[in-house]
């Protein structure tokens, strides 16, 4: 029985409607503060229509237009929820910014301080040492999602860690 289109969604549902593990939502909580999902006894959460379709706005900027998680901060910043839940239903079209815009795959300027001229990326936004074709649609995906699961692991990794205990026995 398939359910009403304003009925809330499981993570599950919604993870599997978006082909993303349900780890990638969750991270996806953590840097859009947008994403609100209801949650219930256990931790359960459950995404309302809207949510839903802000979250494949999200989807559709990072993994379609090649947005970073910084630019579509940006673009919910300056454009808003709306804009963004529009997009994830196809009612608005998003043109991918110029290389050189903040908030695109090749954006640099975040690091240009850290590593002055000495910077790994090219003027192309690629490492200096791998000059190659852009990567296709997919590969992008793959590689976005790889990223996303090393990042939930290192907030995971990092939650666990705690000081270490003073010695009590001296």
């Amino acid at each position: 029985m398939d359910k009403s289109p304003d009925a809330f969604r499981t993570i599950s549902e919604v993870a599997e409607d978006l082909d993303l593990p349900q780890h990638v939502l969750r991270f996806w909580e953590t840097r859009f503060a947008h994403i609100k999902p209801l949650k219930r006894g256990g931790g359960r959460r459950y995404y309302r229509p809207d949510d839903v379709d802000l979250l494949k706005g999200i989807r559709h900027l990072l993994y379609g237009e090649g947005y970073t998680i910084k630019g579509v901060q940006r673009i919910l910043k300056e454009e808003g929820v709306r804009f963004v839940q529009a997009i994830g239903r196809g009612e608005q079209a998003v043109a991918a910014p110029h290389p050189d815009v903040a908030g695109f795959v090749n954006d640099t300027a975040d690091d240009d301080e850290e590593y002055g001229e000495n910077h790994p990326i090219g003027e192309a936004g690629m490492p200096k040492a791998a000059y190659q074709a852009p990567l296709s649609g997919m590969d992008f995906q793959r590689l976005q999602a790889a990223l996303d699961e090393l990042l939930e692991c290192d907030r995971v990794l990092m939650s666990l860690r705690t000081p270490a205990e003073p010695n009590l026995s001296e």
